[in-house]
């Protein structure tokens, strides 16, 4: 089974990201809960090729405003 080890990097926030190793490769729209805050995808790509069963992403992302997404 793959792994995908994905560096999250947050624009626009004091967040200083994270890595993590996930089981499906990040899409864009996807949503990524990093302490106590959401964040949605903007933008992904592969940063370099699989070596065996592990591939290697970068996803930048920009931070959920909870309270007007959860007003609509």
């Amino acid at each position: 089974m793959a792994t995908y080890k994905v560096s999250f990097v947050i624009v626009g926030s004091d967040q200083p990201g994270a890595i993590f190793s996930m089981r499906n490769a990040p899409r864009v729209g996807d949503t990524v809960k990093l302490d106590n805050d959401l964040f949605e995808v903007t933008e992904v790509f592969e940063l370099m090729p699989p070596r065996g069963d592990f591939h290697y992403y970068h996803a930048t992302c920009r931070m959920i405003d909870i309270e007007k997404t959860s007003t609509k």
